[in-house]
């Protein structure tokens, strides 16, 4: 049965997959204006703006395109760049080395820091410091992610001078200390942004574990409150908050464009604003497909880890 969910996960995931790489295809086409008109200028003739469409491959029918693109991603090739012929696979490459520590760091410092403040905050709610917590978390909600990075990079760049305010070294990893000093405060920044949210959820689901009856009856046992939830009722709690850590890395995407225009960092949320406004079409389609792809994937392993928390879930299909 295990092996029967995986494969019905799995064929979910690749129909999901080629429906949004068809989303992505036809909606990018939709946009006004003409990837010929913008590389040709404005004193392009008729003539000209022909030749170049037909150098871009765009005078093709929508379908061939469609099919070439994905042929290619298949095999690993997102396409080559519509404005300086740059492999799109190479670009997205040196993007993520970026991005991807970024997304993942930030991930984890917001599980690291959420998951016991929630839960303490859940054990403590009818005291002062339990209240503080949770209204911290609340005001962590409230406050935009750029404007919380303008502040720590006031504060801990310009007026302490303890680490870079923008930038990333051109050497990328190669300078691990200078590199790993420029995430920092984009890490921080969306680690706060998470970890408020998901606070708020490890707050909820460990209330509603306190008042379940095999909490209780634990207690009746002689553990204490924080021992029960500890032994018995952590796992329960983390099947809700698992599920919004899916939906929150998506929401990571979001806020890595965010961090990395405010940091002036060369990940991929800063390459897709630009491409948009170029009218990269190729670029862009394979950068959205790519993070779709991981967003996809992620709640895919989101269901296999929900199958493995909930004993109930494991005789389904």
């Amino acid at each position: 049965m295990a092996a029967l969910f995986v494969l019905r996960r799995l064929a979910s995931l690749g129909a999901s997959l080629l429906g949004v790489s068809v989303l992505v295809f036809v909606l990018l086409r939709l946009l006004p204006g003409d990837l010929a008109s913008i590389i040709g200028g404005v004193q392009a003739t008729p003539g000209q703006l022909a030749r170049l469409r037909v150098q871009l491959g765009t005078d093709r029918p929508l379908v061939a395109q469609y099919v070439d693109w994905v042929g290619g991603v298949v095999t690993g090739d997102f396409g080559t760049s519509m404005l300086n012929g740059v492999s799109v696979t190479d670009e997205l490459r040196r993007k993520l080395v970026v991005t991807l520590p970024l997304t993942l760091a930030g991930s984890v410092l917001a599980v690291a820091v959420a998951v016991p403040l929630g839960t303490y905050a859940a054990l403590r709610h009818r005291s002062r410091d339990g209240a503080v917590v949770s209204a911290v978390g609340q005001l962590g909600i409230a406050v935009p992610t750029f404007w919380m990075g303008i502040m720590l990079a006031v504060v801990f760049a310009v007026h302490l001078r303890l680490l870079p305010a923008q930038g990333f070294p051109v050497a990328g990893w190669a300078e691990p200390v200078a590199a790993a000093r420029g995430l920092v405060l984009p890490v921080v920044t969306l680690a706060l942004a998470q970890g408020a949210v998901l606070l708020r959820f490890v707050r909820s689901a460990t209330l509603d574990v306190l008042h379940a009856d095999y909490v209780r009856t634990a207690r009746a046992k002689g553990l204490t409150t924080p021992g029960a939830v500890i032994r018995h009722g952590l796992r329960n709690a983390a099947m809700p908050v698992v599920s919004v850590l899916g939906i929150q890395f998506a929401s990571l995407v979001v806020g890595a464009v965010v961090v990395e225009n405010a940091f002036n960092l060369p990940g991929v949320g800063r390459m897709l604003l630009a491409d948009v406004g170029n009218r990269d079409l190729v670029k862009v389609q394979g950068t959205v497909l790519l993070l779709s792809a991981l967003v996809l994937v992620i709640g895919t392993v989101i269901d296999v880890v929900h199958r493995l928390l909930d004993p109930r879930l494991r005789g389904a299909t």
